[in-house]
């Protein structure tokens, strides 16, 4: 079974807020992506959990062919406004709706960690990529380099515990573990990159709507509600705001590149 029948409809509840507040801290990884992978013109490129298509968008503005998949059919529709001549897909990580050696590069932004087998998941990426080509996959850095562990560990506090095994948020972000997955599922590691990548909102209220836009905490809020899922990301936020009211968590996202 793929993850994107859970994992849709957590991530599409508040998709507007996504788009509006959270996605745009995503930039700097995107960035950076498209910098290791020499994303330009006459490149196609697949982004794997796109989201919004804010990533799009800026593949696209360096002159790339762009395509999506995520599982959000509210999220899409966002991605879909933005980029009406794309071809945006629904489905499943783990089975991407794609031909073989389709692209000239991958991209997973935070979104391996998400599928019910992470293995497959690359695996599919490995084989709509053309042989060669470039992919970079996004996850959270180590958790102590991270601001944003106050934020997850308020929500995690409000779910059941993970199945044995299971890491959390950051479990990819331990040494070798996102390198021995891509390995292991055929995909030769090149680099990881550290990309420093602050969340910046003007104020608490901000901040939390942010936060409640993420498929976790959507979870959390079909599991206590709304109002205990707010009090808590609020909670865990207030203590860190700065004079004016402003919030800024500062994270580094780890991008494996590897070769299809």
């Amino acid at each position: 079974m793929g993850s994107a029948g859970v994992q849709g409809r957590l991530w599409g509840a508040a998709a507007e807020d996504w788009a509006a507040i959270a996605e745009p801290a995503q930039v700097p990884f995107y960035e950076a992506a498209f910098d290791a992978l020499a994303v330009g013109p006459g490149m196609d490129l697949l982004d794997v959990g796109c989201g919004a298509g804010r990533a799009l968008e800026l593949a696209r503005e360096r002159g790339a062919s762009v395509s999506g998949l995520d599982a959000a059919e509210g999220l899409l529709a966002v991605a879909r406004l933005r980029l009406p001549d794309a071809d945006l897909r629904q489905g499943d990580l783990e089975e991407l709706p794609f031909g073989d050696d389709s692209f000239d590069a991958v991209t997973a932004f935070n979104s391996v960690q998400y599928a019910t087998d992470p293995t497959s998941a690359l695996r599919e990426i490995g084989r709509v990529a053309k042989r060669g080509a470039g992919v970079a996959i996004a996850t959270w850095g180590l958790v102590e380099q991270c601001e944003m562990r106050v934020v997850l560990g308020a929500i995690g506090s409000l779910l059941p515990p993970p199945p044995p095994g299971a890491g959390g948020p950051f479990a990819l972000a331990a040494p070798g573990a996102l390198e021995t997955l891509a390995e292991n599922a055929g995909l030769a590691v090149e680099r990881a990159i550290d990309v420093p990548t602050p969340y910046i909102y003007p104020d608490v209220v901000t901040a939390v709507r942010g936060q409640l836009s993420s498929g976790p905490a959507r979870m959390a809020i079909d599991l206590v509600g709304l109002e205990a899922t707010d009090a808590a990301v609020t909670a865990a936020l207030e203590p860190v705001a700065r004079r004016d009211g402003s919030i800024r968590l500062d994270n580094v996202f780890k991008v494996l590149v590897v070769r299809a």
